[in-house]
């Protein structure tokens, strides 16, 4: 079974967006949030943005038990963040799209900043 997640980026500053929707906004993003807020969870979504994996390369990268893995995977599942395509006997675990996959990607360097005029 495939999920399709529709994200939207949402320019807050500008005018045309009230206080209350922003809040609204923050709102709904939140779950996403608390999921992503998990270090392990964190991990794994980070290594899935790179491609997709099974349940066996995810604990060989991490060094997780399987059970921890699929654990962590459920709630990233549950939540759209990331799909499952049964291949044979394994799962191939994926991120639900390009449009979060890109700006994970991204986030995975802020592990290492580097200073840029004043910036982190």
């Amino acid at each position: 079974m495939s999920r399709t997640i529709e994200l939207t980026l949402t320019d807050v500053s500008a005018e045309e967006h009230s206080d209350a929707s922003v809040i609204e906004h923050a709102k709904g993003l939140a779950p996403q949030f608390k999921a992503l807020a998990d270090e392990n969870r964190l991990a794994l979504v980070l290594l899935l943005s790179e491609h997709p994996r099974t349940v066996r390369e995810l604990t060989d990268a991490t060094g997780l038990a399987q059970t921890l893995v699929s654990h962590h995977l459920a709630p990233l599942r549950d939540l759209g963040l990331v799909s499952v395509t049964p291949k044979g006997r394994s799962n191939v675990y994926s991120l639900c799209c390009d449009a979060f996959a890109a700006p994970m990607r991204a986030l995975a360097g802020l592990s290492n900043p580097v200073e840029h005029n004043g910036c982190c």
